[in-house]
């Protein structure tokens, strides 16, 4: 049920309109609570030259938040069905957390004037997107399919320019992870949709925080994947 893989369900019916509506609200709410939280601790951490040199002046310290980010969205993909919707919530917070914390890198690495308008175009484009995987009737599966084999070739190219270290190929990859991110949002957004109108909302308290955690997560992954793959292309260094 919380699975957000896979062969999408059929086209939504007129009575489940409302409760996919309803859900979709809970999983934006809880994206919102976690970006926010993201977006606090980066601040916290960029104005703390104690926490800068704990975080980055520490190689084992910052690969292990690395790995720790890694770990809890493996965790919580694969034993969400197992795990209470309280240690779901909380390992999302504490993954939002942890995310704010080496993404604070950027607030010492880009102009705050280029993060922010980054970040509304990020905003836009994610809304934009979001809003036609709401309203779209066209089947998105095949899409998503193709922008995950994408994916896994962003992943892939990454590790080889680790290597390499082309501008060139970085710059490649950012593109294809903006077009990438952009597709994943209206795919995940309608996969949700669906999900919600599949009679989730009526599975009780615990299955809606669960899946609603799961969809928040998703959407998270997308828009800041977006925002990153933007700010490589667009952002001033300082």
């Amino acid at each position: 049920m919380y699975q957000f893989q896979g062969k999408q369900q059929t086209a939504l019916s007129g009575a489940n309109i409302e409760a996919s509506t309803m859900f979709l609200a809970k999983v934006f709410n809880w994206m919102a609570i976690g970006l926010g939280l993201t977006g606090f601790t980066a601040f916290l951490v960029f104005n703390s030259s104690a926490a800068q040199q704990m975080i980055f002046g520490n190689r084992i310290v910052f690969y292990g938040l690395i790995f720790g980010e890694l770990g809890m969205v493996l965790y919580l993909s694969a034993r969400i069905e197992k795990i209470s919707a309280q240690a779901a919530t909380g390992l999302f917070i504490a993954y939002s957390v942890l995310n704010g914390a080496t993404l604070s890198a950027i607030l010492l690495m880009y102009t705050a004037t280029s993060v922010a308008s980054t970040f509304f175009v990020a905003g836009g484009m994610f809304a934009t997107m979001a809003v036609y995987g709401t309203v779209t009737k066209k089947d998105l599966t095949g899409m998503g399919s193709f922008l995950f084999m994408g994916l896994i070739g962003m992943v892939i190219a990454s590790v080889v320019n680790i290597f390499i270290g082309s501008s060139m190929m970085s710059w490649v990859i950012s593109a294809i992870g903006v077009v990438v991110f952009t597709g994943l949002t209206a795919y995940d957004v309608q996969k949700i949709q669906r999900i919600g109108g599949s009679g989730i909302m009526n599975g009780g308290e615990a299955v809606i925080r669960k899946g609603a955690i799961m969809g928040a997560l998703a959407l998270y992954l997308d828009f800041i994947n977006l925002f990153l793959s933007l700010l490589r292309l667009m952002g001033d260094r300082r």
